[in-house]
Formats: C-alpha cells, sequence, structure tokens
C-alpha cells in the first residue's frame, strides 16, 4: 500500500471518529433540553409533549417499598381529570408503597376504573369507596339549591376511619391538588399525643394572604362561625383564632376513633341545621366550620410548604413567585378558578401531570377550548 493510500485511510478514519463524536453530543444535547423541558422526574414526559406515550409512563414506573401509607381523595364525576391528575402527580414523586381510597358516587365508579386501567396509573394501588348520602340526612339541609352548593362529597374526610379500617394513619387530600414532593414526608408529620389531626394553619403559613372575595382575610375563626350564636359563645372560644385549612391533613384514625370524632362532627352538623351558626361571611364553607369547632387548639400542624393554597383565588400570580411555587411540596388550587378551567395561576404545573381521558368524556376546559 501506497503512503498515499494510507493517509486517505487514515483521513477517512478521523471523519468517521468526528462524525461518532458529534453525533454523540447533539443526541446528549437533546436529552438534556428535553430534561429541562419536563422540570419532573426522570423518564416522566408530560401529556401535551409531542412523544408522549402511555408506554413511555409505564416504563418509568419505580419499586414501591415500606409501609403503605393511605390516602383518601374524593372524585366527583365532572372532576375526575383532577383526581387523576392528583394522583398521578403524588404517585411519581414517591417510591412509597401508596394505597389511594377513592370515595366516589355510584354512576362514576365505572368512569374512573376506565380511565386508570388505561393509564400509567393501571400499576397503582387503589380502592374504590361508595359514599352513601342517605348518612347526611338530617345534618345538612334538605333544599335542592343549597345541597347543590354543598357537594355531598365533600363530606367524606368527616368519615375517614369508615373508609380507611384497616390503619392507625392516613393522609387525605382535597382533589384540586398537585403534590410536587414524596408524600412519604407528609405522611411522617408528627402529631402530638391526644391530637386526631393535623392541619396547616392559616396564620402561620406562607398562604395567610388568601382572599375570599367578600370576606377579607381568611385567617381565623369568626371567618367561619357565628360568634353572636349563644351555642357558639358557650365554646369560650376566641373569634380571633387562627384557622386551618382542612383540604389537606393526617389523621391518626386510632385516635380519631378513640375520641368519636366523626360523631362528634355530626352533632354540630345537626345544630347548625337548627340553629344556623356559621358565618355568613363564608356561606359557601360547610366542612370547615365544624372541624374548627371539634379540633379547637386540639390538632397539630404540618408543614407549611406541604399545604400552599389560595391558588385559585384572585391575583395568586401576583402573590406567589415562579421559584416559590417550584419549591412547594404540595399545591392547592381551592378558590374559584381551578387548573382545568379556563383562568387559573401556574395552570402548567398542573398540566404535566393531567393524563387525558381515554373515553372522551372529560376535557380540560382551557385545553378543550384551544383545540377548538
Amino acid at each position: 500500500m501506497t503512503v498515499r493510500k494510507v493517509n486517505i485511510l487514515i483521513l477517512v478514519l478521523i471523519a468517521i471518529a468526528f462524525l461518532i463524536i458529534v453525533h454523540r453530543n447533539l443526541l446528549s444535547l437533546n436529552d438534556f433540553l428535553r430534561s429541562e423541558n419536563t422540570d419532573a422526574l426522570p423518564g416522566v414526559l408530560h401529556p401535551f409533549d409531542p412523544d408522549f406515550s402511555i408506554e413511555s409512563l409505564r416504563k418509568s414506573e419505580v419499586a414501591r417499598t415500606g409501609e403503605e401509607i393511605p390516602v383518601l381523595i374524593t372524585a366527583a364525576e365532572e372532576r375526575l381529570g383532577a383526581v387523576v391528575a392528583a394522583m398521578h402527580s403524588v404517585y411519581s414523586n414517591s417510591k412509597s408503597n401508596i394505597v389511594f381510597n377513592i370515595v366516589t358516587m355510584n354512576d362514576t365508579a365505572d368512569h374512573l376504573k376506565t380511565w386508570l386501567s388505561k393509564t400509567p396509573l393501571s400499576t397503582v394501588k387503589y380502592k374504590i369507596v361508595t359514599f352513601e348520602s342517605r348518612i347526611l340526612n338530617g345534618k345538612i339541609s334538605k333544599e335542592p339549591q343549597k345541597v347543590d352548593t354543598m357537594k355531598l362529597l365533600t363530606f367524606a374526610r368527616f368519615y375517614m376511619p369508615m373508609f380507611i379500617t384497616d390503619a392507625e394513619k392516613a393522609v387525605y387530600l382535597d382533589d384540586d391538588v398537585i403534590v410536587q414532593g414524596d408524600i412519604q414526608e407528609l405522611f411522617d408529620t408528627n402529631l402530638k399525643a391526644g391530637h386526631a389531626a393535623a392541619f396547616s394553619d392559616d396564620c402561620d403559613s406562607v398562604s395567610s394572604k388568601g382572599l375570599v372575595r367578600g370576606a377579607g382575610n381568611q385567617n381565623n375563626y369568626i371567618g367561619f362561625l357565628d360568634f353572636k350564636k349563644e351555642a357558639i359563645k358557650k365554646l369560650g372560644m376566641r373569634a380571633n383564632t387562627c384557622s386551618f385549612n382542612p383540604g389537606v391533613f393526617v389523621a391518626n384514625l386510632t385516635e380519631w376513633k378513640h375520641q368519636n370524632i366523626t360523631s362528634q362532627l355530626e352533632r354540630w352538623m345537626e345544630r347548625n341545621l337548627e340553629e344556623d351558626l356559621y358565618s355568613k361571611a363564608l356561606a359557601d364553607s360547610v366542612t370547615t366550620p365544624p372541624l374548627l369547632i371539634v379540633f379547637y387548639k386540639r390538632h397539630s400542624s404540618i408543614d407549611p410548604m406541604w399545604h400552599v393554597r389560595h391558588l385559585g383565588s384572585t391575583g395568586a400570580g401576583n402573590r406567589y413567585s415562579p421559584q416559590f411555587v417550584k419549591a412547594a411540596k404540595l399545591l392547592h388550587w381551592n378558590g374559584h378558578y381551578k387548573p382545568w378551567g379556563r383562568t387559573s395561576s401556574f395552570s402548567d404545573i398542573w398540566d404535566k401531570w393531567y393524563i387525558p381521558d381515554p373515553t372522551g368524556k372529560f376535557h380540560p376546559v382551557r385545553r378543550h377550548a384551544e383545540d377548538e
């Protein structure tokens, strides 16, 4: 072989090596950009990404270890997308052995089962329990307009030991939440001796500036209870006592049963029906007042970063910085504006965890409008 041919061969090999290096660098850059864009767990794709597929999400499944963590969440037909997004965020951000206890109505169970079976959440441990509305007979108003406003499933949290019968401790979540931390951390919240639950106190939290339309600052008991009523006066509670939000809490179910918490809550529901004890300032809040009474100065506190709320109220986008919202362990869109609706702050975070309904029945209003 001549010297010229040897030189040509060497040049060809160098060129091939150069192309291989460039190709690998481009692949690495593509992976980096993709990971930066997802802003979630490794291997998890957003449902609105072009590469999103059910199979790609199933491949990201991790081994589940440790004791079971029972999570109670309600599932109303018109809000099933919220339930799925919340469950997806909880499950994907933890390696814990999570069991979802989903409380719903008869006409919703089949739809939910179909949805879960055709998504990555088919591998999730869950139990679907039907909520019997007759349990509320004699405890809430029967006026059709008021019953519709109350949303019967909101009372499910009062009956936690009935739905979770074989556990000492459990977590309750509203459906309009997204969990960004490992729920094991929330579950491990320390409850003081004699306390049946731990809530996030409004006055002490980063969410204490949440405003409620027509009600001023939603931080104290007087915003929820009518202190002019004799039954409330006799309790000796201070009207300016810091309230708490029951949309997220950790319950000691053993202590809950020991103290007959459910029966206590039911008695106050019955008394309110007879004596109209709730504050008119927050007329649509029917579950918080009895909880405030029963747990007055008898509850533990959860980390404020595990319940950053009022994202569904006016001005939430100005109240919280994107950096703070990203750092929060749990986000709660309590308020009028839900992330699956037309107008809501930080709805892009909710989008990351929403899994489209395979039956086509549920559509985020905002996304559906954009597609039309």
